[in-house]
């Protein structure tokens, strides 16, 4: 049983790991909600998915658990086999009586990280630090604000890591064109563009995953906050819908070429909703997520 003296890991969001093996140990605490029947498959998908996302952020970490990689190395060498099967699958199959599958994996992936000399415990870093900007793009690409003085400190830590913060005012966007000539003005688009819904498609892409037109430093990355979007909302309900799905969209594009972008909205509404966007929520910021923080 756990005590107030208990130096172990404590149940969290997964969001606070800095490492894949933080992700680990909350998945140790509690098993029942991460592991659907105590599957290590499953567990082994999960830890893919990890993988991936690593890739697709360009984010450098140790990672030992891949099929082919040093856990499944060690694994077969201290059981003594060999074959295709990964670490899951063996280990399911071997687990001796009175254990589980999933007590077996961290009893084995203790004694791996105690055992191998080469994977020390790397140095903990905030999330933050150690992937600039994660928060605002790991379950949405557009981010609510109601409270005008949270945007602005989120815009300051942003800018503080490196990205460059487009400012954008829509509450004075009373018509669609007025959002379109704030978007060329804002980001330099070239003489040539539609003023139209595709043309923004176009545009915003070329900027979300090439660059600014105007090659301005990007740094870190670039963030586009709009300011007042209830209004826009209130008066072109469509246009606004399709604004944010076409920077969801472009900023997914982004992510996949390891460049980082998204958006940061501000309503005077607390009440207001839009529909998921390229196929994701948006969703209001840790502060103000329950509604009675937005009042």
């Amino acid at each position: 049983m756990a005590t107030e003296d208990s130096s172990g890991p404590t149940p969290g969001h997964w969001q606070d790991c800095s490492d894949v093996y933080d992700f680990l140990d909350q998945i140790r605490l509690r098993p029942g909600m991460w592991l659907p029947g105590g599957s290590l498959p499953h567990l082994q998908s999960l830890l893919t998915g990890y993988r991936a996302a690593l890739a697709v952020h360009g984010v450098e970490e140790d990672f030992a658990l891949w099929p082919e990689d040093d856990f499944n190395r060690w694994f077969q060498e201290r059981r003594g086999v060999a074959g295709s099967l990964s670490w899951a699958v063996e280990i399911e199959r071997g687990t001796p009586e009175g254990s589980t599958p999933v007590e077996e994996f961290f009893r084995l992936l203790d004694a791996y990280r105690s055992e191998s000399a080469q994977l020390r415990e790397p140095a903990r870093v905030a999330p933050s630090k150690r992937l600039p900007g994660i928060e605002y793009m790991d379950n949405t690409f557009v981010t609510l604000f109601r409270r005008r003085q949270l945007l602005t400190d989120a815009e300051l830590r942003l800018e503080e890591r490196g990205f460059r913060v487009v400012h954008l005012a829509a509450g004075e966007w009373a018509r669609e064109r007025d959002m379109h000539r704030a978007f060329t003005a804002a980001l330099r688009f070239p003489d040539y563009y539609g003023n139209n819904l595709d043309a923004l498609n176009d545009c915003l892409g070329d900027v979300a995953c090439y660059g600014p037109y105007d090659d301005s430093p990007e740094g870190t990355g670039l963030v586009l906050s709009i300011t007042d979007y209830d209004r826009f909302a209130a008066a072109c309900p469509q246009a606004a819908q399709s604004v944010l799905d076409i920077v969801a969209g472009q900023a997914r594009r982004a992510a996949v070429l390891r460049r980082r972008f998204f958006c940061l909205v501000h309503s005077n509404d607390p009440d207001i909703r839009f529909e998921p966007v390229g196929a994701m929520p948006v969703m209001w910021n840790r502060d103000e997520r329950a509604d009675a923080e937005r009042r």
